[in-house]
């Protein structure tokens, strides 16, 4: 069974490390920067590649230090990332981060994260997050590749017709779910072979 609670962070608010500058990385600091532009990245490594600088053209705020890792290098943030081809690296970035209770994923080793970095679906502002409890990245992968064929371009538009339906409510907290829960029922049954492909 998943236990995992999800949540979806604000991340222009938090200070985020990345260990790692090759290959995985990059795949780790594209993908966060993908999802959540505006997140307050640094990247650590002795070594950074080319695809990373890159990403500063459009994500100004984004830090690279080109030095190996100290463990005091890891003081100020709130989350991180170990994101190395090295797995005693990544074992010393998570045991100094645990030892200042930041929450840190490590790279292909679930035993030693705190969060998962899993598929994300966005369709303007829906974002579905999909986990497999750390198990099959690949799976969580073809499920977002499901979903964004599936989910219409169009939902952008439905969630702001919605948000308008919901502002003009009158009523109490109890009336205006109820209301919007009919709405949104109804609204699906009439959309879902149309729409959903289903």
């Amino acid at each position: 069974m998943n236990t995992l609670y999800p949540i979806f962070l604000k991340t222009a608010s938090l200070r985020i490390l990345i260990v790692g500058g090759g290959n995985v990385g990059t795949e780790k600091v594209s993908f966060l920067l993908k999802n959540s532009p505006s997140a307050q990245v640094t990247v650590l490594a002795k070594e950074v590649s080319e695809e990373i600088y890159a990403l500063r053209s459009n994500h100004p705020q984004l830090t690279i230090i080109e030095k190996p890792f100290t463990p005091e290098d890891i003081n100020g943030y709130q989350l991180c990332i170990a994101g190395t081809a090295d797995t005693t690296l990544n074992l010393l970035v998570a045991q100094e981060a645990k030892k200042q209770k930041i929450l840190v994923n490590v790279a292909d080793t679930p035993e030693l994260c705190d969060f998962y970095l899993g598929g994300v679906v966005t369709k303007g502002d829906l974002k579905i997050a999909i986990s497999t409890n750390g198990k099959s990245p690949t799976l969580a992968k073809r499920l977002r590749q499901m979903f964004e064929e599936i989910i219409p371009d169009s939902m952008e538009q439905i969630i702001n017709d919605l948000q308008q339906i919901r502002n003009q409510l009158k009523g109490d907290f109890e009336y205006k779910v109820k209301a919007m829960e009919e709405i949104t029922k109804n609204w699906l049954k009439d959309n879902n072979k149309s729409n959903l492909g289903s």
